[in-house]
């Protein structure tokens, strides 16, 4: 009879358990986050297409909150470049969205045409964001091409050297 009691005693404690670390969990969140070499391999894969395209460039790998994880500045390609490649990701990041796709809608003119005065916000093509199995795991940014839209070309190939290493 008392190792039925303990028994019993011993199940139920558990059981008590189970409710309280799902309430614990309701105060958390998870997230995914890129590898220091997952980022790596993106904006070496960026600097290649620019390089193969002629252009001199710099590119920069942000985490979820903005945060820096790589930078690769080539060998000619403009000192500010790094601050505008860095910014661009951390754009992109910020509003969640391709810096392209903001562009239009922070014209002169246009309700959100304030966001292109905050401090470090770059909107200019370039910056895409960098999603995995639908959560934001962080942001590439390319500065040095001809345009927004060639620097978003090298931001994609940076993107889709990745795809298989990231639950798209």
């Amino acid at each position: 009879m008392n190792k039925l009691f303990f028994r019993i005693l011993t199940i139920s404690g558990l059981l008590l358990m189970v409710p309280a670390k799902a309430l614990a969990a309701e105060g958390t969140v998870t997230f995914e986050m890129l590898k220091p070499e997952t980022a790596l391999t993106a904006a070496q894969a960026a600097l290649e297409r620019c390089r193969e395209e002629g252009f001199q460039a710099t590119v920069a790998v942000v985490d979820r909150f903005g945060g820096v994880q790589v930078v690769l500045r080539d060998q000619l390609a403009s000192p500010r470049t790094v601050r505008t490649a860095v910014g661009k990701a951390r754009t992109a990041v910020g509003f969640r969205t391709n810096t392209t796709d903001l562009v239009s809608v922070t014209d002169h003119g246009q309700p959100a045409s304030g966001l292109r005065h905050l401090p470090g916000v770059v909107i200019v093509g370039g910056g895409v964001i960098m999603e995995a199995a639908g959560s934001l795991v962080g942001a590439i940014g390319v500065s040095g091409a001809p345009g927004g839209d060639m620097d978003d070309l090298c931001a994609f190939a940076g993107i889709a050297a990745i795809e298989d290493e990231l639950e798209f």
